[in-house]
C-alpha cells in the first residue's frame, strides 16, 4: 500500500534531496557559528552553570 502511494506521486525524489541540503547546510552553519564565536561569550557559557549569584539582569524575566 505504501508503495502505491509513493510511486503514485509525482516528483517525490526531490524530498530526500530537500532533506540532504537542509542537513548540510546546518551543520556548515554550525561549523562555521564554532569557528567564528568569540572565545569570552563560550568562557562566560562555560562559566554559568558554577555561578551562583543571582543575575540582576531583568530582561529574561515575564512582567
Amino acid at each position: 500500500m505504501k508503495k502505491d502511494i509513493l510511486s503514485s506521486m509525482e516528483n517525490i525524489e526531490i524530498y530526500p534531496i530537500i532533506s540532504l541540503l537542509i542537513f548540510v547546510i546546518f551543520f556548515i552553519g554550525m561549523f562555521w557559528w564554532v569557528l567564528k564565536v568569540d572565545r569570552t561569550y563560550v568562557d562566560h557559557m562555560k562559566e554559568m552553570p558554577f555561578n551562583d549569584e543571582p543575575q540582576n539582569d531583568k530582561s529574561n524575566e515575564n512582567v
